[in-house]
């Protein structure tokens, strides 16, 4: 088992964490885009949906690097003393993580480039609100780690080791 997070690992999740906020906020230009697209057929893409494009495809891109990582060079260990069942929470709200920035993008692709409408409303609608859910709660659970449990787990993101 690895001591801490590597450098690289460690940018990986910041930039990731950068680009899905940047593309759930800045979402507008690419929703009406879709709202227009359904309408009326296809139209001329504005700089804001290329924009919304390019960043669901390099958030897939980087999220692959990090899997990669993830299962090469491994993932330190919980926190000495956790739970069990703070260790399966942990667990299985990364998987959620790993499982929605990959169906995120992938829905956005193929419902905009392969023409599968029905993925729209799953892209758009469910698998963000859902995406929201977990990052509120990833980040409620890593202060919790860090202001209630006070064991450090929040540093590992922050200086490799």
């Amino acid at each position: 088992m690895v001591k801490g997070f590597s450098l690289t690992q460690i940018a990986l999740h910041w930039v990731v964490g950068v680009l899905i906020l940047f593309n759930l906020i800045f979402s507008d230009d690419m929703t009406a885009l879709w709202r227009q697209i359904r309408q009326t057929g296809p139209m001329p893409t504005t700089t804001g949906a290329w924009l919304h494009i390019i960043v669901g495809v390099l958030v897939l891109a980087l999220v692959a690097w990090r899997l990669t990582l993830r299962f090469t060079r491994g993932v330190p260990a919980a926190p000495a003393g956790e739970s069990h069942a703070l260790k399966l929470a942990g667990d299985a709200g990364h998987i959620l993580l790993y499982v929605l920035m990959i169906a995120l993008p992938v829905t956005g692709l193929l419902t905009f480039y392969g023409g599968i409408t029905a993925l729209g409303d799953l892209h758009g609608g469910i698998l963000k609100a859902l995406l929201w859910i977990v990052i509120a709660l990833h980040v409620a659970a890593a202060l919790y780690h860090h202001f209630i449990l006070k064991d450090g787990l929040i540093n590992r993101m922050r200086k490799p080791g």
